[in-house]
């Protein structure tokens, strides 16, 4: 009789944890069907770029030049991380799977003409970017080594005394990193194994098991065992991000020299299935508007609050100043590395890429283009775009959980589970975990844009004072 009531018992207790676990299921994609599904977040980031646009008087294009010299300038003190390497630390996050897999799905939904909403997004969101990360220099944290900590959680205890909701923002942080890294971790072995096939029949001694274990022990030395002069995650992505930038950079050029004669064509159906009369009375114009839309502004990140966490180490006394290293950030993730994403499927004929979609569209038109190389190359490009995101989310993730609470041990618990997470995310696509990545990410974008907005001031007062500077 016991035995049955022990068993009765635990199976209540099961019940009552599915029971759980499935109202958590429904929270995470009602709120994602809110904020994604119904476009709130689009919505919410044009708003903020487009004022943020005004009341910068359109920086972004006046001082244009002046922000790739503070960009090369590369300022730094011996404690702080110089404007270069925040460069490469917020590139890295920005840069990743999206670019490819989220452009080539714009593509497909909303036809080329998403590419030119894409850029505009871009170009206007810049400035969004530009005031996030001013603030964070303003409202951050002095370590007592000299170093600098902060973010949007450190903005918001700061300037609005509201240590309750920093944290909440720091927590959707770390529930959006731990959900992007089992994404870029899959990203890395779904492109390994759709191109080699070794041991697929043997359940563990596999390309997939294999790649996964390889990946998570690389990063695990550079955030745990790497013996660097300065913090080994930075001094890897200053490493990385050049050369990846660089091989995509050649081969995407290679393929605009090889089909020179195609591309007045291309640039062509770009600004005609943007404006065109067909998308209009077809009822497509508001697809392609809002494909391009979202696939910009969820590449850049520009509003989400992720790249504060970059902003705020740097060494530089002036805000405005990394406030335009950023800014500069969104052009390269958009106007670049998603433009020549766009170039190299849109160069490809429609017959070797009919019918395909995601990843299987990019590799076969960049087999098209590179031939025999190309399915490597891909291959190569995924794993360094998505290795520097889960490094970038490993050292956002850090300042996250340092200001939840100041414990070592809580930020190696934090990196441990990342590297497991890898690992997970290597092996098998777990929908949920990914939906969370989408749930904390609006989370984050919510509460950043309504913080920054009212408290724009200060981050506009300083670009008005190194305007005055320049003259």
């Amino acid at each position: 009789m016991i035995k049955y009531a022990i068993l009765s018992a635990n199976l209540i207790k099961e019940i009552g944890g599915i029971k759980k676990m499935e109202s958590i299921y429904k929270i995470v994609d009602s709120v994602n069907g809110l904020l994604w599904g119904k476009n709130i977040l689009v919505f919410m980031l044009i708003g903020a770029a487009i004022y943020f646009s005004f009341k910068t008087k359109f920086m972004q294009f006046r001082l244009f030049n002046k922000i790739v010299k503070v960009l090369f300038k590369n300022e730094k003190g011996k404690h702080g991380i110089s404007s270069l390497e925040t460069f490469f630390l917020g590139t890295a996050c920005r840069v990743g799977a999206g670019n490819i897999a989220g452009v080539v799905a714009a593509i497909s939904v909303g036809g080329a003409g998403a590419i030119f909403w894409m850029w505009l997004v871009a170009m206007l969101g810049s400035t969004t970017a530009f005031i996030e990360s001013s603030l964070a220099v303003i409202y951050r944290k002095k370590e007592k080594d000299g170093s600098y900590t902060g973010g949007t959680p450190f903005i918001i205890e700061k300037r609005l005394n509201m240590r309750w909701l920093g944290i909440i923002y720091a927590l959707a942080s770390v529930v959006c990193y731990f959900g992007v890294t089992q994404v870029m971790s899959n990203s890395i072995t779904g492109s390994i194994t759709s191109v080699y096939t070794w041991g697929a029949d043997n359940k563990f001694f596999n390309l997939q098991n294999i790649s996964s274990i390889a990946v998570a022990l690389m990063v695990a030395y550079v955030i745990f065992f790497s013996k660097s002069k300065k913090d080994s995650i930075i001094d890897s992505l200053n490493k990385i991000v050049p050369f990846m930038a660089i091989i995509y950079v050649i081969a995407v050029i290679y393929i605009l020299v090889t089909n020179l004669t195609h591309i007045p064509a291309m640039i062509g159906t770009i600004f005609s299935q943007a404006f065109g009369t067909k998308e209009v009375f077809g009822g497509t114009f508001g697809a392609v508007v809002m494909n391009g839309v979202r696939r910009g502004l969820f590449s850049n990140e520009a509003g989400s609050g992720n790249s504060n966490y970059a902003a705020a180490a740097v060494h530089i006394d002036i805000p405005a100043k990394q406030g335009m290293v950023q800014a500069f950030g969104v052009f390269i993730d958009t106007l670049v590395i998603c433009s020549a994403t766009a170039f190299i499927v849109l160069l490809a004929p429609e017959s070797i890429i009919s019918g395909l979609s995601g990843m299987g569209l990019f590799q076969a038109a960049m087999s098209y283009h590179l031939n025999g190389l190309g399915a490597p190359f891909v291959v190569i490009l995924m794993f360094f775009f998505c290795v520097s995101t889960i490094l970038a989310v490993a050292f956002y993730g850090r300042s996250a959980v340092n200001f939840i609470h100041e414990s070592k041990y809580l930020n190696i618990a934090y990196q441990v589970i990342l590297i497991l997470m890898i690992y997970i995310g290597g092996i098998k696509q777990d929908i949920f975990i990914w939906s969370l990545a989408d749930f904390g990410l609006g989370i984050m974008t919510v509460i950043n844009i309504l913080v920054i907005i009212p408290i724009a001031k200060p981050a506009l007062d300083s670009l008005r004072n190194y305007e005055k500077e320049l003259k």
